[in-house]
């Protein structure tokens, strides 16, 4: 077993009667603030402005505000266009949204060249805009 020894020894008591009787936990007015030291002598005052002229210093003569005429002049910048771009909108009406349909031609070389032949058809197709008619390859 360990050497350590059972509570033989009471903590200290929590009420402030019982304080000096164990620890001495210290000055009752912590937190206060302490009496100067002798011999401290506190800063002098900071001089009032009007006194810097008593002191030596030159004090600048008052100087007039520039004037300024009453008149003013508003700037109005034009108002920032937004623009919403709707991807694969027409570019001839705005409204519609294009479609893809395959030409003639496409279909015919997807049969004719059968396993090259689908490139080609991709890559003949059309868009078409439902909206407006307008068709663009």
């Amino acid at each position: 077993m360990d050497n350590k020894p059972l509570l033989q020894e009471r903590p200290p008591a929590y009420s402030p009667a019982a304080q000096g009787a164990g620890y001495d936990y210290g000055q009752s007015n912590y937190g206060a603030i302490p009496a100067p030291q002798p011999g401290f002598q506190p800063p002098p005052p900071y001089p009032y402005p009007g006194a810097a002229a008593a002191a030596g210093y030159a004090v600048p003569p008052p100087t007039s505000q520039p004037n300024y005429s009453s008149t003013y002049t508003i700037i109005q910048q034009p108002p920032t266009t937004t623009s919403v771009v709707v991807v694969g909108g027409c570019p001839a009406c705005r409204v519609g949204v294009l479609e893809d349909t395959f030409t003639c031609l496409g279909v015919l070389c997807a049969i004719v060249f059968f396993p090259i032949g689908i490139l080609f058809c991709l890559a003949l197709r059309q868009r078409r805009c439902p909206n407006c008619g307008a068709a663009f390859g």
